[in-house]
């Protein structure tokens, strides 16, 4: 065994944090410990029954065999009716693909863009894999901090700043994970004038959380806002969080006809075709009735007024309002500090902050360092409300007594 050598490649990931604390998490809890897990990034609602039927009449209508690579036709079609319907945006057939998930999505967009030597613009905090995905392709993370005092999004003047001869990509996700938070129509337009001057760089918008608005603002992405970029932008989105559909593992993509093509021809390679009845519930979930989305959303908006109030309520940390998604980021700096002082923790950062929380208290948490900002910690508000208060009970106790 001890003569197993592993390639460079898988040397240069590592484990998704998110799905690591929820599995330890997951262990404790089966060992009888009372824990409260808020780092899975899923809702607590089931599916809607419409879409499990679509499910259930693909098996009993036979559809179990291979489908073509970039999915059905009429799933790829119901995309096409979704960007038209949804964000005004025209696609053709080929401009679009059904992958295994939003995360394969973009695994095969930077292995069909990326060499050793390229730069991937990132503003941080970021969602766990961007920068892993990155790494395996050889290219380099440029990551572009941007903290609370800025709600976690990159300005204009940063982006020129960071882009240089070596930039491909510019990644930007609105709503964001892990944050919550969401790039203005405005916002938006200045980013824009940015990347009008560097015709060369791609940009990738992840669009998974859009229909997970907290406030009443309408969705906007960077090609709604300016047309001229479409030519050079990939989106990224799914059925994953709008309609409760983790499980699922269905993510779609629309750009240019040739990465879609290369990224097509990746996915023959690896997966081949998503799942054929995950594609027809996908398919019902996108053409079926959109009010099912509704109710989940109401809970997102009552849990998430209610975790920010109870964090500013929690000596030491400060949480801002999300805009999207259904996540809190809070910053924890003082926290962290005052129990590395008093001798509760053996060192002053989140990610012993967070083994604290889980160790004393059993609340799982993601510390903020998995997404490049160190001194945060996330939390999902996609659980129930009384799981809720009795979590933040419970972190108010850790860091108050």
């Amino acid at each position: 065994m001890s003569n197993i050598k592993l390639s460079n490649c898988v040397g240069r990931i590592k484990e998704s944090p998110t799905l690591a604390i929820t599995a330890k998490a997951a262990k404790l809890k089966s060992e009888g410990k009372d824990i409260i897990g808020l780092a899975a990034g899923e809702p607590d609602f089931d599916t809607p029954d419409f879409i499990k039927k679509a499910a259930i009449d693909a098996i009993n209508n036979g559809l179990t065999k291979y489908t073509p690579v970039p999915g059905l036709t009429s799933l790829r079609k119901a995309v096409i009716e979704k960007f038209n319907r949804d964000n005004n945006l025209i696609y053709k057939i080929n401009e679009v693909l059904v992958g295994v998930g939003g995360k394969q999505c973009i695994f095969n967009l930077f292995l069909a863009l990326l060499n050793t030597g390229d730069e991937v613009i990132i503003p941080t905090p970021y969602w766990v894999s961007y920068t892993d995905i990155v790494a395996l392709t050889g290219a380099s993370p440029i990551l572009v901090r941007c903290g609370i005092d800025q709600s976690f999004k990159i300005s204009p003047q940063q982006l020129d700043k960071s882009i240089s001869k070596k930039t491909k990509i510019v990644v930007l996700n609105s709503p964001s994970n892990p944050t919550g938070s969401v790039y203005s129509k405005r916002e938006l337009q200045e980013l824009s004038k940015i990347l009008l001057k560097y015709p060369d760089i791609h940009i990738l918008t992840d669009d998974i959380y859009e229909h997970i608005r907290l406030d009443n603002e309408p969705f906007n992405n960077i090609i709604m806002v300016e047309p001229k970029l479409k030519e050079r932008c990939i989106i990224v989105n799914g059925v994953s969080k709008a309609y409760s559909m983790t499980g699922w593992r269905i993510g779609f993509a629309a750009g240019p006809e040739k990465i879609i093509s290369a990224m097509s021809n990746l996915q023959s390679q690896s997966t081949s075709n998503p799942t054929s009845i995950s594609q027809a519930a996908a398919e019902a979930a996108l053409l079926g009735d959109q009010s099912c989305i509704k109710p989940m959303l109401n809970a997102f908006r009552e849990r998430h007024a209610f975790v920010v109030n109870a964090f500013n309520d929690i000596k030491g940390l400060k949480c801002i309002d999300a805009k999207g998604a259904f996540y809190s980021f809070p910053f924890a700096k003082i926290a962290i500090d005052t129990l590395y002082k008093n001798g509760k923790i053996k060192k002053n950062d989140d990610i012993t902050f967070s083994e604290y929380l889980l160790d004393s208290k059993g609340v799982a948490v993601v510390p903020g360092s998995a997404f490049g900002a160190e001194n945060y910690f996330r939390i999902s508000f996609a659980t129930s409300i009384d799981n809720l208060k009795e979590a933040l009970s419970r972190i108010k106790e850790a860091i108050e007594d």
